[in-house]
């Protein structure tokens, strides 16, 4: 399961929450295009340039909120899904660098 823009995470091993702002962001790490599940910043404070969090669904150890869903969302979804099957196979999975 996906969650919506707008969630509230807890990361493994971490003590900060982080508020999801992406999904799916693919970026360079060791040289080759990944992808993520997530792009997300501290919480309460949002974005901040210099950091940038990516993460993946199994990295995620608790969920404080789940941001909002409608129609849009779902449809979103199952668009992304459908691109991973296809073109978003052909990227690896990045890994969270500790």
């Amino acid at each position: 399961m996906m969650l919506p823009v707008g969630s509230v995470v807890y990361l493994a091993e971490g003590n900060q929450k982080v508020i999801i702002l992406n999904r799916g962001p693919i970026i360079t790490q060791h040289g080759e295009d990944v992808l993520f599940d997530y792009t997300g910043a501290l919480y309460p404070e949002g974005l901040n340039p210099e950091q940038v969090y990516y993460f993946n669904q199994e990295d995620i150890d608790e969920v404080v909120f789940e941001g909002y869903k409608d129609a849009d969302e779902k449809r979103f979804i199952t668009l992304y899904e459908k691109w991973l099957l296809g073109k978003g196979s052909e990227f690896k999975k990045g890994q969270v660098l500790h």
